[in-house]
């Protein structure tokens, strides 16, 4: 079983971080967190941080014994570089690069634990498999011997908005009086015409 945690933005160069890392690589967790408080480096404290961090992953998500852990990967990789200018003489400008690293650390078992991977994690219902919910048309199938009939739907309604309804046209109120004309009201006609204007000639 391995358990992994990372750093990502540690604002020391990767060539400063990867002589502490050197050190500890390869050796059980008791020991490096000794040789971590023991050395006079700028990096330890974020690196035994890190170490602490994955210890507890270990014990709290996966219940792994302390003792029986050790750091079988550590990897300092590049982060971003921050680019600032120094004045020098002459008006000139030189870089300065401000380095980061990234650390990615992984803790493995000495002694293989035989633990599933269900009773590893806290919450046991997180692996197991969501029960299947039947659907409506499942459900309205009834079983008959070795046979299956779908019960039919109910015939929905006739939609009465089409244009022809039973072999009678349709005709909207609300669309005879969007092109001008005017819904019928009892005694009218209907629908009237325009009317024409025609110029009076001199």
């Amino acid at each position: 079983m391995e358990v992994k945690a990372s750093l990502k933005h540690l604002r020391t160069s990767p060539r400063k971080t990867r002589l502490v890392a050197d050190m500890v690589r390869g050796e059980k967790v008791d020991k490096a967190l000794n040789q971590l408080k023991l050395t006079n480096k700028k990096v330890t404290l974020p690196l035994y941080k890190l170490l602490m961090s994955a210890i507890s992953n270990a014990e709290n998500n996966f219940e792994l014994e302390k003792d029986n852990l050790m750091i079988k990967e550590i990897r300092v990789d590049d982060g971003a570089t921050l680019k600032r200018w120094m004045p020098r003489a002459h008006g000139r400008a030189t870089p300065i690069r401000k380095r980061s690293s990234h650390v990615m650390l992984t803790l493995a078992e000495i002694v293989e634990s035989k633990k599933d991977q269900d009773t590893k994690t806290k919450k046991k219902g997180i692996l197991s498999k969501p029960k299947r919910v039947k659907s409506v048309d499942e459900k309205s199938e009834v079983k008959k011997g070795n046979k299956s009939e779908k019960v039919k739907d109910e015939k929905q309604p006739e939609n009465t908005n089409t244009k022809q309804a039973k072999g009678k046209e349709f005709v909207d109120p609300a669309r005879v009086a969007s092109r001008g004309g005017h819904a019928k009201i009892e005694g009218g006609s209907g629908v009237q015409p325009k009317k024409s204007f025609r110029r009076k000639s001199g």
